[in-house]
């Protein structure tokens, strides 16, 4: 079978990740699902972009990097300083973009994601805030040349609810929906609820690796407000401005609002919602991220520590709630590499 000739931009824990996922399960992949990669680019902040025509041998470089060498210098490869500069100069039969471009314009993987997409390549993502600030014009952008634009990653990770709410309900019109989409929020209002305080429940998800030092995306709202604006452009295809988000943290949360929570069986969450007073994404939106008193009879009221969820109303299915983990770098990874596997079965 021709492999896929992947570029991949990004190197960190998920680029690193899905190397030695598609080198370990190579044989697995062909003869399952009949699909088969190559990576012939692959691109880093502190490298630039390396090249190979015939794909680059990823043994060497995970050898390399483990090392602390540079991309550059793997023997045979072409260089440039920047990626973009490199995915011009180059070609693939699909990008997969694992960068982690900030909130402000989703640079430089917009930039990444348009260049492939507009020439009519595939394109694979786990970068939230391209596809938050700009998937309506992204899944268009791939609509009009006919290829793939997925980004299952970029919501609870490697749950697969992107492809659930859209392939998965294909037909049906989405109403609205509501869940818990960050991992490290609900895992310290899980550890609130038990008797632990914030400072030690947030402590503990920093030595688990759940939150970064800087807890403020995952504490304050805006991953939250990312993922939803993901699922409003991708599942309803409306774009909602990030300021169009009613966000509130959980750091506001108090013993006493707990207490009074599980007096009467509730308990307290940090809620998205997303609602449209038309159909199918149209007339008035409703969006908002904020802690919840949560009744005992909704289903989210049992999903605890880092499982997330999502609870979607579409007509005539009712109401789908697709629950799973919704963090972790194997996870995310595995997002990505179902993605490709989808985008060889098309391509094929």
């Amino acid at each position: 079978m021709q492999p896929l000739r992947i570029w991949l931009v990004g190197h960190g824990t998920v680029g690193q990740w899905l190397t030695r996922a598609l080198d370990a399960h190579a044989d697995r992949l062909a003869g399952r699902y009949g699909a088969a990669f190559t990576v012939t680019g692959i691109a880093s902040a502190h490298d630039g972009f390396v090249y190979a025509e015939d794909g680059l041998d990823l043994a060497l470089v995970r050898e390399l990097t483990a090392a602390g060498g540079s991309l550059a210098e793997l023997p045979g490869v072409q260089h440039w300083p920047a990626a973009i500069d490199g995915l011009r100069a180059t070609e693939a039969d699909v990008l997969v973009e694992v960068t982690q471009s900030p909130a402000g314009d989703g640079e430089p993987g917009i930039t990444h994601l348009r260049e492939a997409l507009g020439r009519g390549i595939p394109a694979v993502t786990s970068n939230k805030w391209p596809v938050a600030l700009y998937g309506v014009e992204l899944a268009e952008l791939a609509r009009r040349n006919q290829v793939s634009f997925r980004a299952e990653s970029t919501v609870m990770s490697g749950t697969p609810v992107l492809s659930t709410l859209t392939a998965g309900l294909a037909g049906a019109v989405p109403l609205g929906v509501r869940g818990l989409l960050n991992a490290t929020a609900n895992a310290i209002l899980t550890r609130m609820t038990d008797g632990t305080s914030y400072p030690d429940a947030l402590a503990e998800a920093q030595a688990a690796g759940l939150a970064e030092r800087d807890p403020g995306a995952d504490v304050d709202g805006p991953d939250t407000v990312a993922k939803l604006m993901i699922l409003s452009a991708l599942v309803f295809g409306r774009q909602v401005p990030a300021e169009q988000v009613s966000c509130r943290g959980i750091t506001g949360v108090t013993r006493d609002d707990l207490d009074r929570a599980a007096a009467t069986g509730a308990r307290i969450k940090h809620v998205a919602t997303l609602e449209f007073s038309g159909r199918d994404g149209t007339g008035e939106v409703t969006a908002r991220v904020q802690p919840e008193v949560v009744g005992r009879d909704d289903p989210l009221a049992a999903v605890d520590g880092t499982t997330n969820a999502v609870r979607v109303r579409a007509d005539p299915v009712g109401y789908v709630t697709v629950t799973g983990p919704g963090a972790g770098p194997e996870l995310a990874g595995q997002g990505v590499l179902s993605d490709l596997i989808a985008v060889a079965s098309t391509t094929r």
